[in-house]
């Protein structure tokens, strides 16, 4: 069973940066991609930013599609997510998450990481 730890979170001011890491472990095939989601307070879980595992392909949602960049190690089995330009409304629990098939619900997640934004 394949298992997600992300790390690189915390505390940063508006317009500055920081690198999420997505370590997965366990693996015994090739996953289909790997994405970002995030969760703020009060809102609903959203779609971030994914990055096909073989091809490198990658989207993004339009709020961080100027300023995110997700990419991966496939050797290394870690997926990043540099975030730039920080703004205080990404504030959010970053998760990882992997799926096996585009046709598929991501359903392999991680515990989480906190970022918080500050003005």
């Amino acid at each position: 069973q394949v298992q997600l730890a992300e790390s690189g979170g915390g505390l940063v001011q508006a317009g500055g940066s920081l690198r999420l890491s997505c370590a997965a472990s366990g693996r015994t095939f090739s996953d289909y991609d790997m994405a970002w989601f995030r969760q703020a307070p009060g809102k609903e879980r959203e779609f971030v930013a994914a990055i096909v595992w073989n091809t490198g392909f990658t989207s993004y949602a339009d709020s961080v599609k100027d300023r995110f960049t997700i990419s991966r190690e496939r050797a290394k089995n870690t997926a990043y997510l540099q975030m730039n330009s920080l703004k205080p409304e990404d504030t959010a629990v970053y998760y990882c998450a992997s799926r096996t098939s585009l046709f598929t619900s991501y359903n392999v997640w991680g515990q989480g990481t906190q970022v918080t934004v500050s003005s």
